[in-house]
């Protein structure tokens, strides 16, 4: 089978990641030509290869085989219930520190910078998303392109700064080509996140996006089943909406991401800045 043309792989990879950002993980179809099944792992990546191999075995003769095998998400550790740290700046410091030249799993390899978090230690209001970007991985700060741009925007109409905020990431090295965190890579970077929420304590999370909900509920689920209702994560009131991207993708959503922000704003006690 002749390699994919790059104009299509960027046109499939668009629309799988626009499934992606409405929490369609899981896709299924009827049995193929298990040749077919073989032809089409030629020009696909060695872990999409892993998926195609792992559904086939998994599928009974008449069953419809899963395009994508199911993975692993870890599930929440315990909350920690511990005294307050004295100075959370240098509590975070600490985790970076623990953090130091990561190499717990395969993303060291192309990263550039690893992207820690960004903010004020003592945030009541916390945004949680997927994972660096270019710009994010050559900057070494979480959500500097385009898409923290439209965030730095939605945080304005909310009445804050973005120096008033606390914002971090499911994992702190950019993924290839900005694809989805496998589990594993997810899993070996979620410890650190966990400690940033336990050391900033924030009062509302906002989770951007299906990969940041997966990975803070520990299951997978649609995000038009997560959002317009409130999560409880770890002492915090979590609030589901689209990822930024997203909705620079597909801008009609935009209405539909405030009213998932007016939500952290009635829990926040928060009232949007009058119009001039």
């Amino acid at each position: 089978m002749p390699a994919l043309d790059p104009q299509i792989r960027d046109l499939l990879t668009a629309r799988l990641r626009f499934y992606r950002d409405l929490g369609l993980t899981d896709f299924y179809r009827r049995p193929v030509d298990p040749a077919l099944i073989a032809k089409l792992a030629d020009v696909c990546s060695p872990a999409v290869q892993t998926d195609i191999a792992q559904a086939s075995r998994n599928n009974l003769p008449g069953e419809e085989p899963a395009i994508s095998a199911r993975k692993v998400i870890s599930a929440p550790p315990p909350a920690v219930v511990a005294p307050e740290p004295p100075d959370r700046a240098a509590a975070l410091q600490a985790i970076r520190d623990d953090i130091g030249d990561c190499k717990r799993c395969p993303l060291h390899t192309g990263r550039h910078t690893i992207v820690f978090g960004d903010g004020d230690p003592y945030a009541r209001l916390m945004f949680v998303g997927e994972g660096p970007g270019a710009d994010e991985d050559a900057q070494g700060l979480p959500f500097v392109g385009r898409a923290g741009q439209l965030l730095n925007n939605m945080i304005a109409a909310m009445g804050l700064k973005r120096e008033e905020v606390y914002i971090a990431n499911v994992v702190k090295c950019r993924p290839p080509n900005n694809r989805t965190p496998e589990p594993a890579e997810a899993n070996a970077c979620m410890p650190f996140l966990w400690r940033q929420i336990d050391v900033i304590r924030p009062q509302v999370i906002v989770a951007l996006g299906a990969t940041a909900a997966t990975y803070l509920l520990g299951q997978r689920q649609p995000l038009a089943a997560l959002r317009g209702r409130i999560h409880a994560v770890r002492g915090a009131n979590l609030i589901v909406t689209y990822h930024p991207a997203y909705l620079l993708r597909d801008p009609r959503q935009k209405k539909e991401a405030w009213a998932d922000l007016q939500i952290a704003m009635r829990e926040l006690g928060l009232r949007a800045p009058a119009r001039s």
